[in-house]
């Protein structure tokens, strides 16, 4: 049974915490309900804004539409073969509650991506990932909703054109359709993924030896890691990691590192360098910046907070301003991967 509400505040649901309302509001916890609600008559023209857990996303004013609060819960094994075991969750479930499950029954390959804030229905819309791993390497498919018809579609992983923190559903079908549940490729046995960032660091200090190595270990390792350099958002508002890390021409990284002997670069092929935002917001000077209640992060500068009282807007000034300092002492443009409403 639909709840539709009016005039809801938006500020316990979305990790910046910033203070906005929306004009109508429900929460849905059945696919069934989403295709009444997208077919009743007084809502089909209205905006709509669909929220999982609201951490990738940077709310400027009141929503004047219908905020869709999807609470579809479940996480069922489906079906495996020798080598794989195929996961269904339902889009409200914790990502991070998923990647528990994975662990806790041994399930491989998720196990980098722990404590990524957010609800598994939001995790194909931004291929999110961590660590050296990304959502489309462990992806297999997901059902939709399409919010003009109520029309139910499968998606494959062709069907999604992934890419950096990119996918359809950011581009040419973009507020087309409702995200309802995911389908995972786990492995029965695990590719151990430890290059990337402090995980081998942070394994020796836990006395992970290769022996012992697991993925509850790398899992563990992660975790500790994100919570070192990470604001928790029930302390300090925020969206994590709020640009996307640049690539650039090998050329370009070339003649970088030259003036700028410390620049870190991740090869991606095709004569491409992947660089951390995070280090050039650092040496920009921005690590531990304020003004007012918008800041930077005092131990990670790529994430912005909202100290108490910030608006959208003054998130969005500061990171505008952002930008334009990295873009000019580097000639790398840096692009916000949240959703600025």
């Amino acid at each position: 049974m639909l709840n539709l509400q009016s005039h809801v505040s938006l500020k316990p649901y979305n990790t910046f915490g910033i203070d906005a309302n929306a004009r109508y509001w429900v929460e849905i916890s059945h696919e069934e309900d989403l295709r009444t609600l997208l077919q009743l008559t007084e809502f089909i023209d209205q905006p709509k804004l669909v929220l999982g857990g609201g951490s990738n996303v940077l709310l400027r004013h009141d929503f004047s539409g219908l905020v869709v609060k999807i609470n579809i819960q479940g996480i069922e094994a489906v079906r495996e073969d020798d080598t794989h075991v195929y996961l269904t969750a339902g889009a409200g479930v914790s990502w991070h509650e998923l990647v528990q499950f994975c662990v806790k029954q041994g399930y491989a390959g998720m196990e980098n991506l722990s404590l990524i804030p957010g609800t598994v229905g939001a995790a194909p819309m931004q291929n999110i990932g961590a660590y050296g791993v990304e959502l489309e390497q462990i992806f297999e498919s997901l059902t939709a909703v399409h919010i003009r018809t109520g029309e139910r579609k499968t998606f494959t992983h062709a069907d999604c054109g992934f890419g950096y923190r990119e996918s359809v559903f950011k581009r040419e079908l973009k507020g087309q359709y409702i995200i309802t549940g995911v389908t995972f490729q786990l492995n029965k046995q695990p590719t151990f993924h430890t290059r990337y960032g402090a995980i081998q660091e942070t394994l020796v200090e836990m006395g992970v030896t290769d022996d012992t190595l697991s993925i509850k270990a790398i899992s563990e390792a992660v975790i500790r890691i994100r919570r070192s350099k990470l604001p928790d958002p029930a302390q300090i508002g925020n969206a994590g990691s709020f640009f996307k890390n640049p690539e650039i021409p090998k050329a370009q990284f070339d003649a970088l590192k030259t003036e700028f002997p410390d620049l870190p670069g991740y090869p991606m092929g095709d004569d491409v360098v992947k660089i951390p935002a995070g280090w050039l917001i650092e040496q920009a000077g921005w690590k531990g910046y304020r003004s007012g209640d918008a800041g930077v992060h005092s131990k990670q500068a790529l994430v912005l907070v909202n100290y108490g009282n910030a608006t959208g807007d003054d998130i969005l000034a500061l990171a505008k301003q952002i930008q334009e300092s990295v873009q000019a002492k580097f000639g790398v443009t840096i692009t916000p991967e949240v959703n600025v409403i």
